[in-house]
């Protein structure tokens, strides 16, 4: 069977209820959940929760919440893997079935899509050697070229991280990414060895920078409500020419 797991913690400190809280119409978990729900690609769309609240907002939106997560792995200090892990567990122990691949999936991600997903998917099917497919999108700058503040004799100043590059061409640097935190596939073998997500075993997934946005503080959330908007905007002037 195929798994899609949505951990939801309900601790969330910086945005209190994000899980729930309503963005641009739906609580934001249900925007994941319905891409999920729309590859068709899933035997089950569960949500990983600690909170009876967000299990039941899960529910509503169409995902399963068939159990409560363990306060051991609801803590602060928790990662990821071990979650998926076991939200895999409890689903072949409830089915009676095997997985055969599982899909993480940000609860906070509404940007995601089901074509993405699909595309993860397929991806790590053609690479039986790999352990995991992974959303990945581009810095908007070379991180060769970043900066970093210091403090000298004279006061506060700036001085380059990587003073080998400083003077380089941007078009001469190595592309560089970051985790765009949207979903990541994974073989059922990997999550119980527990083995690292950002390996030469992880294939990118790469996801255009105006759809990937982190949401933890207030100012993070708002970003995204006017991102959001203006993707929908897009889309509606595409659907009319």
């Amino acid at each position: 069977m195929k798994i899609a797991v949505i951990p939801a913690r309900g601790g969330s400190k910086r945005i209190p209820r994000k899980n729930v809280r309503p963005f641009h119409g739906r609580p934001m978990i249900a925007w994941p959940i319905a891409a999920a729900l729309e590859t068709g690609l899933f035997d089950h769309v569960v949500v990983s929760t600690d909170d009876p609240d967000i299990a039941e907002t899960a529910i509503a939106a169409g995902a399963t919440a068939p159990f409560l997560r363990p306060a051991d792995l609801a803590d602060d200090f928790t990662g990821v893997i071990p979650v998926i892990k076991h939200a895999m567990r409890a689903m072949e122990a409830e089915t009676g079935a095997p997985a055969e691949l599982v899909c993480a999936i940000y609860a906070t991600a509404p940007f995601l899509s089901a074509a993405d997903i699909a595309r993860g998917h397929d991806a790590l099917r053609a690479a039986p050697q790999q352990d995991y497919a992974i959303s990945v999108t581009p810095f908007a700058f070379p991180v060769q070229r970043a900066l970093k503040a210091v403090h000298s004799e004279s006061g506060p100043g700036l001085a380059p991280m990587y003073p080998e590059f400083i003077r380089s061409r941007s078009q001469d640097l190595e592309e560089a990414f970051h985790d765009a935190a949207q979903f990541f596939w994974c073989r059922p073998k990997a999550l119980e060895a527990e083995a690292p997500v950002f390996s030469p075993r992880s294939i990118p997934i790469t996801i255009a920078p105006e759809r990937v946005q982190d949401i933890d503080t207030e100012y993070d959330w708002r970003r995204a409500e006017l991102m959001f908007q203006a993707l929908r905007a897009d889309d509606a002037d595409a659907a009319q020419r």
